[in-house]
C-alpha cells in the first residue's frame, strides 16, 4: 500500500471594500480602470430584464467607452428566476460568446442578480472574478455582502450555493429613487433585523425616523446604509463560513425563508422576513428572553414600515410548519430558531451555539395564533 499526503496549506485574503454613495457608475469604471480586477478585459454583466435600461445598459456603455469589452445577460426578474436552469442558460450564453477564465463578471441589480451572478461567477470557469453593483435597499442590506451565493430549489430558498467574496461591492444610494415604494418598505425588513440583533441605538433611530427613510431622505438613507454594512461586517468578519455567530443574521428566516416559499413568492423577501420577524419575536417572549414591551416595539416598527405582521389567510398553516424542516439550521430532524435577548442582542444558548432547538407543537403553536 502506498499513501501520498497532498499538503496544500493556503493563506487567502479574501477583503474587499464596499463602496456607499450616491452615483456610482463613474466610480466603478475608474477603479476598473485603476487595476480593481488587473489586467482583465472582458466583463459579463449579469442583470434581469427591469435593470436592464436603468442601470445594466448604462453601466455597459461606459465601460466599452473605456475601451473594455461587455454583453450583458439578461434574466426574467424576481425570485423565481433564481435557479440552477438560469445560471446554466446564462453560463451557455457565455460559452457561446466565447467566454473563459481571463473574464469577469459584474452583477448589477437587486439580491436575485447578485446571489446568481455570484454564484456563477464562483463556478464558471472554476471561479472568475466579480463585482457587485447594487440597486435595491434590500440588496445594500443584504445579498451583496457577505460572501453568501446561492439558488433556489423546488423544495427551498438558498439550498445550493457557495460562499463565494467580491472584490468590490458599489452600494448606490441613488439607485433607490426608481424603486417602488412596496420594494423600499421590502428592503427595511433586513435593516430593521440588523438592529434588533445587534444595536439598540439604531433600532431607535428606525423607530424615530422610519418617516425620512421611507421618502428617500438622502442623509437618512446614506445612515442606514453604513449602519447596514457595519453591523453585517461585524458578524461575517468574525465567522465568514457561518460555523457560529454568523447565524444570527438569519434571525426571522427560519419561518421567513418557508412563508417565502409557501407562498409561491406572491410575498417578497423582506415581506416574509417581517412575519418571520414577528413569529421569532413571539417565540422570544414564550421563552422569556424578551419582555412584552419589547416584543410590542419589535411589531410596532414593522407595522409602521409597512410590513406585513400576519401570515396570509391564502397560506397554509400546516404546510408552513412542514416546510420550517427545510431551513439550514435544522440539524437531526430537529427545528432550531435564532432568538432575541432583548432589543439589539442575540441570546447565545452555550458558547459559540446561537440558534436553539424548539420543538414542533411549540412552533406550531405560535404560527396558528398568527
Amino acid at each position: 500500500m502506498s499513501i501520498f499526503r497532498v499538503d496544500l496549506k493556503k493563506i487567502i485574503d479574501d477583503s474587499y471594500d464596499i463602496v456607499v454613495d450616491f452615483n456610482l457608475q463613474d466610480r466603478l469604471v475608474e477603479d476598473i480602470k485603476n487595476g480593481l480586477l488587473g489586467k482583465t478585459k472582458r466583463f459579463a454583466i449579469i442583470t434581469d430584464d427591469v435593470v436592464n435600461e436603468l442601470y445594466a445598459k448604462p453601466i455597459s456603455a461606459k465601460l466599452i467607452n473605456a475601451g473594455f469589452n461587455t454583453d450583458i445577460f439578461v434574466f426574467p426578474e424576481g425570485e423565481k428566476s433564481k435557479t440552477r436552469e438560469t445560471k446554466a442558460l446564462i453560463e451557455d450564453q457565455m460559452l457561446e460568446k466565447g467566454y473563459r477564465r481571463d473574464c469577469a463578471i459584474i452583477a448589477v441589480g437587486g439580491g436575485v442578480v447578485t446571489d446568481l451572478a455570484g454564484f456563477l461567477a464562483g463556478t464558471y470557469g472554476r471561479g472568475v472574478p466579480f463585482i457587485n453593483y447594487a440597486t435595491t435597499l434590500l440588496a445594500a442590506a443584504d445579498a451583496s455582502v457577505g460572501g453568501k451565493t446561492a439558488v433556489d430549489t423546488p423544495l427551498a430558498t438558498n439550498l445550493i450555493g457557495l460562499f463565494n467574496q467580491p472584490k468590490k461591492v458599489y452600494l448606490d444610494i441613488m439607485t433607490w429613487k426608481t424603486l417602488s415604494n412596496r420594494q423600499i418598505i421590502d428592503g427595511l425588513a433586513e435593516t430593521i433585523k440588523h438592529a434588533c440583533i445587534a444595536d439598540a441605538s439604531f433600532f431607535e433611530y428606525l423607530e424615530q425616523n422610519i418617516g425620512r427613510i421611507l421618502s428617500l431622505d438622502k442623509e437618512a438613507c446614506m445612515h442606514i446604509a453604513r449602519e447596514n454594512v457595519r453591523i453585517k461586517y461585524e458578524v461575517v468578519m468574525k465567522d465568514e463560513l457561518e460555523s457560529g455567530l454568523r447565524e444570527i443574521l438569519n434571525l426571522g428566516h427560519t419561518v421567513g425563508r418557508a412563508i417565502e416559499t409557501v407562498s409561491d413568492y406572491k410575498l417578497m423577501h423582506g415581506e416574509a422576513v417581517s412575519i418571520g420577524l414577528v413569529a421569532e419575536v413571539n417565540l422570544a417572549y414564550d421563552l422569556d428572553l424578551i419582555n412584552a414591551n419589547e416584543k410590542d416595539r419589535v411589531i410596532a416598527l414593522l407595522k409602521k414600515t409597512g410590513l406585513p405582521v400576519a401570515i396570509p389567510d391564502y397560506i397554509d398553516r400546516e404546510d408552513l410548519v412542514k416546510k420550517l424542516y427545510t431551513d439550514k439550521k435544522v440539524k437531526n430532524g430537529k427545528l432550531r430558531f435564532v432568538l432575541q435577548n432583548g432589543i439589539g442582542s442575540i441570546k447565545e444558548f452555550s458558547e459559540n451555539v446561537y440558534a436553539i432547538e424548539v420543538e414542533e407543537d411549540r412552533a406550531r403553536k405560535i404560527i396558528m395564533a398568527m
